[in-house]
């Protein structure tokens, strides 16, 4: 089944909201640690850009209700694992999102927003998640 722009972008914005608070969470449970506390700035950035796009289509936005849902596990270790899994399922929907999108500024977004988190937001989980992910049960690095 062929998505809408609007089924697109609310997927992806979702998404984005989602990570957003998950590692807004992250910070709030374990403090201001790298590299959520640069990764949840881009978060938002990412957020914005959608935002435009839901503006440039006349779609109505969706209301962010991630905080509410979303749970961050007891350790920094677990909670940078699953940033990472996070951070690879992010960019295999934008696989899909990419693929079906046909407008040039949306996949323009898309594709920016995809390599964002595949050069920038995975490789810096990566190393948090092994630099800490052998190293037990710490709650703060």
């Amino acid at each position: 089944m062929q998505q809408t722009i609007t089924q697109r972008l609310t997927e992806a914005l979702q998404d984005e909201y989602k990570s957003q608070a998950t590692y807004r969470k992250v910070i709030e449970k374990f403090g201001p640690v790298r590299p959520f506390i640069n990764v949840v700035e881009a978060e938002g950035r990412h957020v914005d850009a959608l935002l435009a796009l839901f503006e440039n289509y006349q779609i109505p936005v969706p209301e962010d209700r991630w905080s509410e849902r979303v749970t961050v596990p007891d350790t920094f270790e677990q909670a940078s694992l699953n940033a990472v899994a996070d951070e690879k399922a992010n960019m295999t929907m934008y696989d899909q999102l990419i693929a079906a999108s046909l407008e040039p500024d949306i996949r323009r977004v898309l594709e920016n927003l995809q390599s964002a988190s595949r050069d920038r937001h995975l490789p810096a989980l990566e190393r948090n998640a092994s630099k800490h992910g052998k190293g037990g049960n710490r709650k703060h690095c």
